[in-house]
């Protein structure tokens, strides 16, 4: 049936199998949720380069979910599934402790009454300059004032003065 040119039929007909736009979904999720957990979670801020990775793999992940689909079924099942896994691993860490340290990183002490850890800032990948600007933003100048601060598993700085 075609109304001002559009074609409902073929809008609503999958051209991809609904289970395939699912597990593609659910696989490209876990995948990118994983590069990101480990490889952009030590960022602090969100600058210029963290956005671009984060449209890039928007992009490149876009074709390896969606085979290119044109209807709307596979449209909605691949964002349902996005956003299922998405909850899924979020329930799944509030009742299981293992996925919980997964999901939900502890926090990494960054200082220590007023002492830097610097094996914690090297793995974290945070520079001097950017702790000054964490503590900056929490009120603070001089990391010696600090009780503690943190990096915590979202890659904000947390500060106790």
């Amino acid at each position: 049936m075609t109304i001002l040119g559009f074609d409902i039929g073929a809008a609503l007909t999958p051209d991809v199998s609904l289970f395939e736009t699912f597990v593609r979904g659910l696989v490209m999720y876990l995948v990118v949720f994983v590069l990101i957990r480990y490889v952009l979670r030590s960022r602090t801020t969100t600058s210029l380069p963290d956005l671009l990775v984060v449209v890039l793999i928007a992009d490149a992940a876009q074709n390896a979910m969606s085979t290119d689909y044109k209807s709307l079924p596979n449209g909605i099942v691949l964002v349902s599934t996005i956003v299922f896994t998405s909850f899924a691993l979020d329930w799944l860490g509030y009742r299981i402790p293992l996925i919980e340290r997964f999901v939900h990183p502890d926090a990494q002490e960054l200082i220590t009454n007023g002492k830097i850890n610097r094996k914690t800032m090297a793995r974290e990948l945070i520079s001097d300059s950017e702790l000054q600007s964490q503590l900056r933003l929490n009120g603070v100048e001089d990391p010696k004032k600090v009780r503690a601060a943190f990096v915590e598993g979202t890659g904000e700085v947390s500060v106790l003065t």
